[in-house]
């Protein structure tokens, strides 16, 4: 089964490597249909931005270039309107995934990922563009199912080892995808194209890279990647004799369903609530260091790209190895507790930037490795723990799953994901409301807050998810082939 998790883990890479290539391209190709679409005041992108003018008046009135602050807002909510996306389709990708088999449905949203970057690259109006944004929202789906996938074929004891590598994966992409899409975005297309009519997006060279990725990954994954769904490696659950029922056995078991499902329920609200948080620091981030510090682009690209290097370090190096020790559930408290020093830090840094300049720069190096731990740690190890609420064995006679049917791996792993989704996209619009009404010091101080008091809610979950003896009769279902 190692041979799938490498499998898994070079398409994430194939996958988030083509998905972060645009990301630091919005602001650009807004600027660039806002010149080209300048005549017609009635198009989609005039009227897009007129909105977005009055969502930032009702906060904030920047004292020149408000057109500026506007393209920047813009190019985030696109980011929401994607995660808004995905937190419609993940339940029903999961499920589709438990129906159809894993591998069948990833290699039906890979197709919807490259119609979508075929879209983009002959993208010449904003219309179009946010058309190719939409089928990528509704069609992505490696994420999901490549957990669901490394679920699949790991024992409950290794699933937070494997699962780290989808934050391993993230990080890595996240600190090489953006500086490899600036690049080719200076790069101008073949002009022997302009010569016979065809014309396409300004960054149609960085949008022909992500199509050839995704086209990579698609091969890859159409000629390896095995379907896994009815996998059960499950040897946790080792049978224990017992003779006061003959035909029957002792195992050990997770709770019965309807305390899993509520743990599920719980496990959702975290997940909510914490990326709900965190998204909206990551997207204010870049306010506060252009408008304390005068950063770049490409000095913001730096921040970001060395909190992701250590978080891809730490995931490698430390949560693989000491999940297993601590527990998911003390895991994730640990990130969400160090998110709330990170956020400290950042609430003071405004207090020192006109007496010491020098010293503000060390409380955002020091909150960076904070947050580079909260990266590392909150998602992967929440993930991990309702992932090992999900049933295992499967119906030899019909392949479906065991149990409640929303406690199958997709299923379950798809409302998971589509709870983080959904604060992925409130958030940013919360934190910049905030951060434009209170300033940044409050922003930073009321989110270290939150994080704290949802540090203390989490501390009744248990570190691991609890095990009991249950008398289980032979019926049909596969609680540990070994043969796979």
């Amino acid at each position: 089964m190692k041979n799938i998790e490498r499998v898994v883990f070079l398409s994430l890479v194939l996958d988030l490597f083509a998905f972060t290539i645009p990301l630091p391209l919005f602001p650009r190709i807004i600027e660039w249909y806002t010149v080209r679409e300048s005549s017609d005041p009635r198009n989609l992108l005039r009227r897009t931005l007129g909105f977005v003018a009055w969502l930032r008046g009702l906060f904030y009135e920047p004292p020149s270039n408000p057109q500026r602050w506007d393209v920047v807002l813009l190019g985030g909510l696109m980011g929401s309107v994607f995660s808004l996306l995905q937190f419609l389709v993940s339940p029903r990708i999961g499920s589709l995934s438990e129906k159809y088999g894993r591998r069948r449905v990833l290699l039906i949203t890979m197709l919807g990922n490259i119609l979508s970057a075929l879209v983009w690259m002959k993208s010449t109006t904003f219309a179009s563009f946010m058309l190719s944004r939409i089928i990528g929202g509704l069609s992505e789906g490696n994420v999901q199912i490549a957990t669901a996938i490394l679920s699949d074929v790991t024992v409950p004891a290794q699933r937070s080892k494997a699962l780290a590598q989808v934050g391993i994966a993230f990080a890595l992409c996240f600190c090489i995808g953006p500086p490899i899409g600036a690049y080719f975005a200076s790069r101008p297309f073949p002009a022997s194209l302009h010569s016979i009519g065809v014309e396409l997006n300004i960054y149609a060279v960085p949008a022909a890279v992500t199509i050839v990725l995704l086209a990579i990954e698609t091969g890859f994954l159409l000629l390896f990647l095995p379907e896994t769904r009815g996998l059960c490696l499950n040897t946790a659950r080792k049978p224990i004799a017992d003779q006061s029922f003959p035909g029957s056995k002792q195992c050990l078991s997770p709770p019965a369903p309807e305390t899993r499902l509520a743990l599920l329920k719980v496990l959702r609200r975290f997940h909510f609530l914490f990326l709900s948080v965190f998204a909206g620091m990551e997207f204010t981030l870049p306010f506060l260091t252009f408008d304390l510090f005068d950063w770049s682009n490409s000095q913001n690209g730096a921040l970001i790209g060395s909190i992701g290097i250590l978080s891809a370090l730490l995931q490698g190096g430390y949560v693989r190895r000491a999940t297993a020790k601590v527990g998911e559930g003390r895991m994730a408290r640990r990130g969400i507790f160090s998110c709330a020093i990170g956020l400290l830090l950042l609430s003071l840094v405004p207090r020192f930037v006109p007496t010491s300049p020098t010293t503000a720069i060390r409380l955002l190096q020091a909150a960076a490795a904070c947050l580079a731990f909260t990266s590392a740690t909150v998602v992967s190890s929440l993930t991990s723990y309702a992932s090992l609420q999900c049933d295992e064995g499967i119906i030899e006679e019909t392949g479906e799953p065991a149990g409640h049917p929303q406690l199958a791996k997709g299923t379950a792993l798809g409302l998971f994901r589509s709870s983080g989704q959904l604060g992925r996209a409130i958030g940013p619009l919360l934190a910049c409301a905030s951060y434009w009404t209170c300033g940044p010091s409050a922003t930073y101080a009321i989110s270290a807050a939150a994080m704290i008091a949802l540090s203390l809610l989490m501390a009744s979950l248990p570190a691991k998810p609890r095990m009991e003896l249950s008398s289980v009769r032979k019926s049909g279902v596969n609680l540990g082939r070994k043969d796979t």
